[in-house]
């Protein structure tokens, strides 16, 4: 028999006494980071796609932010407000996308569910928060288009002139702003994962929020009470700037506050999605739909 005569380790990729070369860490550089952003790009292209296939979402994409806009323009008109019919519309819109984000990103992990995916995204090598944040910026993409539609609605049906104040901002203003709102479905689909029923979350956050962020209406005329919650949503700071850039006003410490806001809401995402997976796979119910 044939004596190995190889050092500990050779052929193995392990340095004599079992440890590791310090250049075969995996998941780390920017390589880790090229594949991170080729998985939310991939990943968002995806769920777009899928999106835009569902009869359903095409329906409440295309028509309930006509309707808000709609609203906006004859409540601001009744008001006698109507310099303001451009942020009405503006504000339908920024409606539009929350209710984009919120209900696609529980409607999404439910999907998952009902399909029996659920299970595999959750025991893929790729974190659970990387695999859910390409399904709430898909839902916030989707969105965009209420924005584009209540403000040509509004051109095209009620006359509501295009007098951006800040319009380079404004193209500024709004990706951020749907960034922040996709961040803040992120924290919201690390709860969905655990609920049986998504939509129980999703339906009674829908108008509160919008309200508290002052997306139609300045949060000024809701009771102080409120605003240490307003304040601290990432919505809030990203209307602020689109408001801003519509109608005047500074656009770049709201638009800073809620890239900031946004941030912190992901890592807390993450710490989120740790304990939940943990649970739900404890209790066994992921699979419950």
């Amino acid at each position: 028999m044939r004596r190995d005569t190889r050092p500990a380790g050779a052929g193995t990729g392990r340095r004599p006494g079992g440890v590791r070369p310090a250049t075969a860490r995996p998941g780390r550089g920017p390589a880790a980071v090229r594949r991170g952003l080729r998985l939310v790009g991939v990943g968002v292209r995806t769920h777009v796609s899928y999106m835009s296939r569902s009869p359903i979402e095409i329906t409440f994409a295309v028509l309930v932010p006509l309707v808000h806009a709609t609203l906006a323009v004859f409540l601001f008109r009744a008001a006698g407000d109507p310099d303001r019919l451009l942020t009405a519309s503006v504000g339908a819109g920024l409606m539009g996308i929350w209710g984009s984000v919120l209900f696609g990103s529980g409607g999404a992990v439910q999907n998952q569910r009902w399909l029996g995916t659920l299970e595999t995204l959750v025991v893929a090598p790729a974190p659970l928060a990387m695999v859910l944040l390409p399904i709430t910026l898909a839902t916030a993409v989707v969105g965009t288009y209420a924005m584009g539609a209540t403000v040509l609605w509004g051109v095209v049906l009620f006359g509501v002139p295009l007098d951006f104040a800040h319009p380079l901002l404004f193209a500024v203003a709004v990706p951020v702003c749907v960034l922040s709102l996709g961040m803040t479905g992120l924290l919201l689909a690390a709860c969905f994962v655990l609920l049986r029923n998504a939509n129980a979350l999703a339906n009674p956050l829908d108008t509160p929020v919008w309200l508290l962020s002052g997306l139609l209406v300045p949060i000024t005329v809701l009771p102080s009470w409120t605003h240490p919650v307003s304040w601290a949503l990432p919505t809030t700071w990203g209307a602020r700037a689109v408001h801003a850039a519509t109608s005047g006003g500074d656009v770049v410490p709201p638009l800073l506050a809620a890239l900031g806001l946004g941030v912190v809401y992901a890592l807390a995402a993450v710490l989120v999605l740790g304990r939940v997976e943990r649970r739900a796979r404890a209790a066994a119910t992921l699979a419950l739909a």
